[in-house]
Parts: structure tokens; sequence; C-alpha cells
């Protein structure tokens, strides 16, 4: 009863599901769309995949630092770049938004293979029928490309509802889930408990809670499924 009277704990609540709401739909949204626009086979098309996929070659804890760098309000590359002046992990409004942005950087390119190879392997048969019946780009995608790899989608969205609700490391890393408690998520929570306050039962209490939120998701997405996914 302990942790559902912790203010603290309600912070983390809502913040890990805010996180994973956005990272889960940005994710989706970009790295569906830059696979589509991928999909066909030209003479570049090594060099923008490459451009695409550069982020995977770097390691989370490597990331926290390099946006840590680049969101710094007073040297920082973004705020000179736009001309901002915004205190970015110094500013409770903001610092989530920030840890959004590392998680964005490293999810959004191992996704955009997986949905690349997915509109790759659509039977060619069929996207030549589609163009032969009039169909425009627009109905091309949405009644044709999208049904086709919802099972990819559905991977897509089950893995990173895992990945987001267990985000930590920027957390750890470059704001300690401040200012103001923030930035802390549960999984983060979890450690400075367990690991920091030696305080494991309710460490154990929060892991539990996480495992019940991601379990709950992922149920969802699956109820989701036998609606609207389509297995060739």
């Amino acid at each position: 009863m302990r942790l559902f009277t912790d203010q603290v704990f309600f912070t983390a609540l809502v913040n890990s599901l805010r996180l994973t709401i956005i990272v889960v739909a940005l994710i989706l949204l970009v790295s569906y769309s830059l696979a589509l626009l991928a999909a066909r086979k030209r003479k570049t098309s090594m060099l923008y995949e490459t451009m695409f996929i550069i982020p995977m070659a770097v390691a989370m804890p490597a990331a926290s630092q390099i946006f840590k760098m680049l969101l710094e309000p007073n040297m920082g590359f973004l705020n000179h770049a736009l001309s901002l002046d915004i205190g970015w992990f110094s500013n409770p409004r903001t610092a989530l938004y920030g840890i959004i942005m590392v998680c964005l950087w490293i999810g959004i390119p191992f996704n955009f293979l997986l949905f690349l190879s997915a509109l790759r392997n659509i039977p060619s048969q069929f996207l030549e029928a589609a163009e032969l019946d009039g169909a425009n780009i627009i109905h091309r995608v949405f009644r044709l490309k999208v049904p086709l790899t919802t099972p990819t989608i559905l991977y897509v969205v089950c893995t990173n509802i895992v990945l987001a609700m267990m985000t930590s490391t920027p957390v750890m890393i470059i704001t300690g889930g401040q200012p103001g408690y923030s930035t802390v998520t549960l999984i983060y929570m979890m450690y400075t408990f367990g690991y920091q306050s030696s305080n494991y039962s309710l460490a154990a209490c929060i892991s539990l809670v996480t495992f019940a939120l991601i379990f709950s998701l992922v149920y969802l997405a699956f109820v989701f499924e036998r609606k609207k996914v389509h297995y060739q």
C-alpha cells in the first residue's frame, strides 16, 4: 500500500505511459514513412538506406551523452542552429521530450529496416493490379500496403511498447530523474529503490506493476490483431 500512496510513483507512472505512447506512435509513423520512401529500389538506395540506419551503430549510453551535449542550453548545437533558448534537460516541461528524442533516434533505424523488408516483400502482382485499376498512391498505401504489412506493424508496436516502458538508461545518464521528478520512469524508480536505497521489496512491487502494465498494453495490441491484422 505504501507504493500507491507515493506521489513520486504516480509521477513515474504518468511519465512512463506518456513516453511509451509518444515513442511508439512516432516510431511507427516515422519509420514506416521512411520505409515507404525507400521501398522502390534505385541506384542511390544504398546511400540513403545507410544514412537511415547509421544510429544503429551507436549504443544507448553513447547516444545519451551525444544528446546531452546537443541539447545543452548554452553551447548545444540544436539551440544554436535554431536560435532557441531552451534548457531542454533543466526545464520540467521539456526534459521528458529530450529523453523521448534519444529513444526515437535509437529506435527508428531498426524498425525502418523491418518495414522496408515487409514492403519489399509485397507481391509485385498486387501492386501492378492496383495500378491497372487506377488506384492512386494514397489508396495503394492505405488499402494495400498497410493491410499487407499489419503483421510487421503489430510486431513493431508490441516490441516498442516493451522497450519504451523499460526506458531507464537516458534517464540515468542525462537527468537522474530530475528536474522535479519530471523524467523519472518506473524502471528508473525501481533501480533507485533497489540498488541505491536497498529497498528491494518496494523495487519488486514496482517491477510487478511495470510488468502488469506492459502485459496489458501488449494484450490490447493482440486484441486489435484479431480484427485488423491480415496474414498473407
